[in-house]
């Protein structure tokens, strides 16, 4: 164990010593915040009051702090993943730069070194999107706080299940790839799509039915939408306390894809959990098997 974290040690301070990768992981949250509420924050504003008939008023400020819930919740949902195929370039790195080739030849067993690898890949994904959480909290103060204690812890265990399925995803990824450049295309590939398959840019309930339906099997729409039951789960306690109707919340529950829906049945936040867990399991065992194939093919 101590091998691991003496690897999972030396990864993290190349990663700060990269300052020019380090400067762009930390900034990569500050400005998805700011395209967020600039760009996204008046298309969740429309889905937000579309859903509320004309005859009740709602507060501006429970109106800003929906919207502002929403956003945030997503932001985290895509930097929570996006920012492990950044951070974990030290993998690539060491096959370009042949650092690797004295691994291979060092008494250390490749299980510990790719361990390592995936280690430092969670810690400092974990830092750079704890960096990004408290600028989320500092948007939702200004623009309208409703939550508690429990609902940051909340959040907080999301973002670690939302890690380590990022960390593990793309560390399987992340394997074969040889050249920086590959890992930058990658990347940008990543950003530019997961946001709108796992309902980040826009809800999935706005997709067509059947698209929500093929959206329905892949994890990644679970992940967003368990940030956002625990992210908005202030803003519907406050409605329940002003006694809006039950059918206004349980619609707008529904347009901000909180209830999602497999093969008819919503899914609840606890099965959400359980298939977060079961898919970091997975893409774990994959990623074990992966670190067993000859160097040669997992080069190719």
């Amino acid at each position: 164990m101590r091998t691991v974290l003496a690897l999972m040690n030396r990864n993290r301070k190349l990663f700060f010593k990269d300052k020019g990768m380090l400067f762009t992981s930390m900034l990569t949250p500050v400005i998805l915040i700011v395209l967020y509420a600039t760009f996204l924050a008046k298309v969740f504003r429309d889905s937000f009051t579309s859903a509320i008939p004309d005859m009740i008023k709602i507060s501006d400020k429970l109106i800003n702090g929906t919207v502002a819930a929403q956003l945030t919740a997503s932001l985290m949902a895509v930097s929570c993943i996006t920012v492990t195929f950044c951070v974990n370039l030290t993998m690539v790195q060491d096959k370009a730069n042949g650092t690797r080739k004295d691994f291979n030849v060092s008494p250390v067993g490749r299980g510990k070194i790719y361990l390592g690898y995936f280690l430092s890949t969670v810690a400092n994904s974990l830092m750079v999107n704890a960096l990004a959480f408290v600028l989320c909290l500092g948007y939702l103060f200004k623009m309208g706080w409703y939550m508690n204690a429990a609902d940051v812890l909340w959040v907080l265990f999301d973002m670690i299940l939302l890690v380590l399925f990022g960390s593990t995803l793309s560390s399987i990824i992340s394997f074969p790839l040889t050249t920086q450049g590959q890992l930058s295309a990658v990347g940008t590939i990543v950003s530019a799509g997961y946001g709108f398959i796992c309902g980040a840019y826009m809800p999935i309930s706005n997709f067509g039915s059947s698209l929500q339906k093929a959206l329905s099997y892949l994890p990644s729409t679970y992940a967003t939408s368990l940030i956002k039951n625990h992210m908005l789960h202030g803003v519907f306690r406050e409605m329940e306390r002003k006694h809006y109707p039950d059918e206004m919340v349980e619609a707008i529950r529904d347009t901000l894809d909180c209830n999602p829906v497999f093969h008819g049945n919503v899914v609840s936040v606890n099965q959400m959990i359980g298939i977060m867990m079961g898919s970091i399991a997975v893409f774990g065992i994959i990623y074990y098997f992966v670190t067993l194939l000859p160097e040669g093919e997992g080069r190719r």
